[in-house]
């Protein structure tokens, strides 16, 4: 598995979270994020049990590449 680290959120403090990756061999993309725990929220979706919800904010989605219509990844 070769992973791309695409894009680090530059807002979060101490270079934390979120952060985009590619991983080029299954052509997926890997979020980190903060893990959603609000139940209200939660209730709102059917999530499988073996799949989890993850949160990044609005301003990453400029790190897809289908967004800035970059080729390479």
């Amino acid at each position: 598995m070769a992973l791309h680290r695409l894009g680090k959120d530059p807002e979060s403090p101490n270079g934390g979270s979120p952060t985009l990756y590619y991983d080029d061999v299954a052509d997926t993309y890997l979020v980190q994020g903060w893990r959603v725990a609000d139940a209200g929220r939660l209730a709102q979706m059917d999530i499988p049990t073996h799949e989890t919800v993850v949160e990044i904010p609005k301003r990453m989605i400029q790190f897809f590449p289908e967004v800035t219509r970059s080729a390479d990844v």
